[in-house]
């Protein structure tokens, strides 16, 4: 999701799962929600637990003033080496465009790819 650079991340937490699609299984019907969200301290409010919560999904979000965030660290190394994979493509880093869905269809194009040569290794 594209956003203002001032928009709080914790905002953007219930839109972005109600974006991810089905999840395929090898056996069975699809999925339509993960089975755990791994967050860190921006995240934990009251609130968006509960509503995670009640949306079916375990909850692991380090708590404010009580757990180190180190602990998420072994889940959380996937979303920031693929940040970092992204931030390679400098009209990315620095953003030329003013209209959002220019940025979103660059960011989906350097994805692209990226799993195309992650997949030809």
């Amino acid at each position: 999701m594209v956003t203002a650079a001032n928009t709080h991340d914790s905002q953007l937490l219930l839109p972005m799962l109600d974006c991810v699609p089905a999840i395929r299984t090898p056996s069975g019907r699809r999925r339509w929600r993960p089975d755990k969200l791994h967050a860190d301290k921006a995240y934990d409010t009251r609130d968006l637990r509960a509503e995670v919560r009640r949306r079916g999904i375990g909850v692991r979000i380090a708590r404010k003033g009580i757990e180190s965030s180190k602990r998420l660290g072994r889940h959380r190394w996937v979303v920031e080496s693929c940040l970092s994979w992204l931030m390679r493509y400098r009209r990315l880093v620095r953003r030329y465009d003013r209209k959002g869905d220019h940025y979103e269809a660059f960011a989906t194009i350097a994805s692209t790819l990226i799993c195309y040569r992650r997949l030809t290794k």
